[in-house]
């Protein structure tokens, strides 16, 4: 005969309702009694129906994640796939499955209206590449559950949370200005590219506040990849008043840069200081190891996660703020403090 919810109950020594809750995913209950729960259901090898508890419960214990993938998107932006693992451990540990889509900002108002009215997920997170002004609106009026990955580029009723990328930029600052550097170059992404002008800000403004002249040659715009990285480090190198450290707005091209002043002879640190963002893919293989101001994206992930399941219980809940404190990795590319 096959073990009951109170077989469970009675070896666990808790009540049917705790065990309902351990099942649930309930952040009541102490780990501990989870653990005592979740070995008498092994013990007992009792299988909840948790298709007929879903029904009762109109729940579907389903998370929608919403963004755009593609070929090589890995390489072109590994950043989302910590972000989805963070997301995916968070949503887990309370027993909901993580659904990924990927879609563009015109389709995606349709398919979150279709399915939220065929009731096929409880909740969604919306990376904010895929956002628009129609599907604020229609989350708004439907009052669907829902995080947005990065902070909208227009006036919104989106819950969003993101990463500080103004600090960012006022740490990498901060940190060369403290090591002796006394010239920074940065060289960045297009207008396009709300990260590199959001961390570009932030150098600005402590460059500012310590009354240190920006020469215009020492900002570089162009593309977010390593060959852009090459081509804006040799304008930087033509330049009468060379730099003695540069700031690349990611990986890529700093990659780029890195090249670039090997090919020149330029001799990192000795000659110019190196620091990038993030951690990955390329700063931990370059030669020196690149000096970076570090995000968290994983955690990033996870605070999503349980803002997620927060606002599925509080649908007045209303968020909207930054996450995720950055953090300076030492490295060899640059000149110690």
């Amino acid at each position: 005969m096959a073990a009951t919810i109170k077989d469970v109950a009675k070896l666990a020594g808790v009540s049917t309702a705790t065990v309902s809750k351990v099942m649930n995913g309930s952040y009541s209950i102490s780990q501990s009694t989870i653990d005592r729960v979740n070995n008498a259901m092994k013990e007992l090898h009792y299988h909840p129906n948790l298709r007929a508890r879903n029904f009762a419960r109109q729940s579907t214990r389903q998370i929608l994640f919403l963004t755009t993938l593609g070929e090589n998107v890995g390489f072109a932006n590994p950043h989302m796939f910590e972000i989805m693992s963070g997301l995916e451990h968070a949503l887990g540990n309370k027993g909901y499955l993580l659904s990924v889509k990927s879609i563009t900002p015109m389709q995606a108002p349709e398919f979150v209206k279709e399915v939220f009215d065929s009731k096929m997920v409880d909740g969604v997170v919306i990376h904010a590449s895929v956002i628009s002004r129609a599907l604020d609106e229609l989350i708004k009026y439907k009052e669907i559950p829902h995080i947005v990955l990065g902070q909208p580029d227009f006036a919104s009723h989106f819950c969003w949370l993101d990463i500080d990328n103004k600090l960012a930029g006022e740490m990498a600052a901060n940190y060369l200005l403290r090591c002796g550097y006394q010239s920074l170059a940065f060289i960045g992404g297009t207008d396009e590219d709300k990260i590199s002008a959001h961390r570009l800000a932030g150098v600005l403004s402590v460059l500012k506040e310590y009354d240190v002249i920006v020469p215009r040659h020492h900002l570089q715009y162009g593309e977010s990849d390593c060959d852009s990285g090459f081509w804006m480090t040799e304008q930087l190198l033509q330049s009468p008043n060379r730099p003695d450290a540069v700031i690349c707005a990611n990986n890529y091209i700093a990659y780029g840069c890195v090249n670039a002043l090997k090919e020149n002879m330029i001799r990192i640190p000795e000659d110019m200081g190196v620091l990038t963002f993030d951690d990955f893919p390329f700063s931990r293989i370059l030669d020196p190891k690149l000096t970076v101001v570090d995000i968290d994206v994983y955690d990033m992930g996870m605070q999503a996660g349980k803002l997620i399941l927060n606002k599925m219980k509080k649908p007045n809940l209303q968020m909207q703020f930054y996450c995720t404190l950055p953090s300076i990795t030492v490295r060899g590319s640059t000149a110690g403090e």
